[in-house]
């Protein structure tokens, strides 16, 4: 795998698979910003590595947050939906300890914002009973290739898992698991 420097190509950088904590090295050497997502910081890195220069960016406005004691079964979502700390509570309090913002709940307060706070516990349980795996975003690689890694190997272990990932990742192409990644255990 090629070192993450100024004078790898766009398409070489898109061949290999880097982690955020690399791609915020790159980014603080080369004076880019540092936030945001994993895929905030590749598509700043390939427009710096395209064109030499910073990306421009539109200032993310920031939305007040809902007080706890002011969230209400009948409180509206709102734009721009955060999963704060008071949302956390307040859900935890609705629902239980064993509340969690996983990724399907979390799309589906985004994409609903003139729903209230009773439709998100109703659509919680929707989700929680459907059974249905969620989709693995693309900036999240790792944790698709361990699901489908145990897939294809339940008696193997999570070490096992980690070895072939890493192996996979230090290859040029796509990081999604294949059965020849147990070579890496020979």
């Amino acid at each position: 795998m090629p070192k993450l420097t100024k004078n790898i190509s766009p398409d070489e950088f898109r061949e290999y698979y880097f982690l955020k904590e690399e791609l915020k090295d790159f980014c603080r050497l080369e004076g880019l910003k540092i936030s945001g997502s994993k895929e905030d910081l590749e598509n700043r890195i390939i427009h710096y590595l395209s064109t030499g220069e910073e990306l421009k960016e539109n200032p993310i406005r920031q939305y007040p947050s809902n007080n706890l004691s002011e969230i209400s079964l009948d409180s509206k979502l709102g734009d721009n939906f955060k999963c704060s700390e008071d949302k956390r509570a307040f859900f935890e309090k609705e629902i239980g300890s064993s509340f969690k913002f996983k990724v399907k709940f979390q799309k589906w307060l985004k994409s609903n914002p003139e729903k209230t706070y009773r439709d998100a516990v109703e659509a919680y349980y929707e989700i929680q009973n459907s059974g249905e795996k969620t989709k693995i975003d693309k900036q999240f690689q790792y944790n698709q290739y361990i699901r489908d890694f145990f897939e294809d190997n339940e008696n193997r272990s999570l070490d096992d898992a980690i070895k072939c990932w890493k192996y996979k990742k230090s290859l040029k192409g796509h990081n999604r698991y294949e059965k020849s990644d147990l070579e890496a255990l020979l």
